[in-house]
């Protein structure tokens, strides 16, 4: 499962930028990782733009790139698959190309 990261309405923009100031610091860091579903997701795509699309990363370089922005690397490494927005098959995550593209 894929999500497509396209953007939205200015509306949209708008509640997206409020969450996004609201939980990343502005050197990319998580001030906490939001406890709210739908505020979670806003992160979560945020921080998958980390990662380039189809290209294929170990775990260990997952964790690399993820601990700049909270210390609970396996939290976000596992959100990040259960929304759809990182694949995983034995130890080895990417990014899937965003559906509509």
């Amino acid at each position: 499962m894929s999500r497509d990261l396209s953007g939205g309405d200015s509306a949209d923009d708008a509640r997206r930028a409020a969450v996004l100031r609201a939980f990343v610091r502005e050197d990319g860091s998580l001030r906490s990782i939001p406890a709210r579903q739908h505020k979670k997701v806003i992160v979560l795509e945020h921080l998958v733009r980390l990662f380039t699309p189809g290209v294929r990363y170990p775990e260990t370089e997952v964790n690399r790139i993820l601990r700049p922005c909270h210390a609970d690397v396996a939290a976000l490494r596992r959100y990040l698959v259960q929304e759809g927005l990182l694949d995983r098959e034995a130890g080895v995550y990417w990014r899937p190309p965003a559906t509509g593209q």
